[in-house]
């Protein structure tokens, strides 16, 4: 960790958690596991228990990791009433409904009721934050911190900052993330879905083409993805493996040699707009009912999770060892 991230550990004790769906519970668990004080707020009447019983699932993927887990439960707190679960934060992770009309009327609120030094995330999936802080004093102090699930395990936070946010706050809001483990990317324009959403979709319809066009089937997909695409993107992402696969010259020779293929690819694809029809969800869903059935959603959650934690220690100590 950096001097100037240790500054921002050391400022930072409390963390209010808005919303507690699976999103808000895996942020909390997160922060909880890095020693903060966590305040939940949700106005659901089940929500201690169900946050508690999830945080315990949640553990062993933390210890896993290293992070101790020990006695974490003591600094977890619930508060129903959102001036006081704020009024104290230091940092304010909101993950509510994907609504804007819900998103507008919270965050003047918040900017109310919170500390005027209080870093303001949202972990929206596609609402622009210029979109939310209509209505704010002070739009510049909401930023994007959009998770990819699980966040307490995933490195990657998307974010955003308003075009008039001082750098010095958004590098306070990035040296805050880094400091609890996480990869801030800085996106410069907004765009609808962001950055993962729309590398993901867009790879989402290749793969639903192959299982309409009778190529191979989901589970084939996944097989193809995890013993060839996963691995390489993992350790290197897209265009390094572009790059290493153009020969002496990188991606200058990939250009030169496969730039006219790929674009005839992308023009195959083209012409399939509706592409999610009632026929074609009909389909995806049989064979992922015939691959992936007999496994509850729940252990199929801790199969991924535990294959993910030791893909990122491989890593690490790969990176250590050099």
């Amino acid at each position: 960790m950096s001097n100037s991230e240790n500054n921002v550990v050391a400022e930072i004790e409390n963390v209010t958690v808005i919303g507690a769906g699976v999103i808000g519970i895996s942020f909390a668990a997160l922060y909880l596991a890095h020693g903060f004080q966590v305040v939940v707020y949700d106005v659901a009447d089940d929500i201690e228990g169900r946050v508690k019983a999830a945080i315990e699932e949640i553990k062993p993927s933390l210890a896993a990791m290293g992070l101790n887990v020990e006695g974490m439960e003591s600094r977890l707190s619930f508060e129903a009433d959102l001036e006081t679960a704020v009024s104290r934060a230091d940092v304010i992770q909101e993950n509510g409904p994907e609504r804007i009309g819900f998103k507008r009327k919270l965050w003047p609120q918040i900017e109310r009721f919170a500390p005027a030094q209080a870093l303001l995330f949202s972990s929206s999936s596609g609402i622009p934050i210029r979109m939310q802080s209509k209505g704010m004093r002070e739009p510049e102090r909401l930023m994007l911190g959009h998770p990819v699930n699980p966040p307490h395990i995933m490195p990657l936070i998307e974010m955003m900052a308003n075009q008039t946010a001082q750098p010095a706050l958004v590098e306070r809001a990035m040296g805050f993330y880094r400091s609890v483990g996480k990869k801030p990317i800085l996106l410069r324009k907004e765009l609808p879905g962001f950055a993962v959403n729309r590398l993901q979709t867009a790879f989402l319809r290749e793969a639903i083409l192959l299982v309409r066009w009778g190529v191979v089937t989901v589970d084939e997909v996944d097989d193809i993805v995890t013993h060839s695409l996963g691995l390489r993107w993992a350790t290197g992402g897209p265009f390094l493996s572009f790059h290493m696969g153009g020969g002496p010259t990188g991606f200058a020779g990939f250009l030169k040699h496969f730039a006219t293929g790929v674009q005839l690819l992308w023009l195959h694809s083209k012409f399939t707009i509706n592409l999610l029809t009632p026929s074609m969800r009909r389909k995806l869903l049989t064979q992922i009912e015939s691959a992936y059935g007999g496994s509850t959603i729940k252990e199929l959650e801790a199969l991924r999770n535990g294959r993910q934690i030791a893909v990122l220690q491989a890593l690490e100590k790969e990176a250590a060892g050099k």
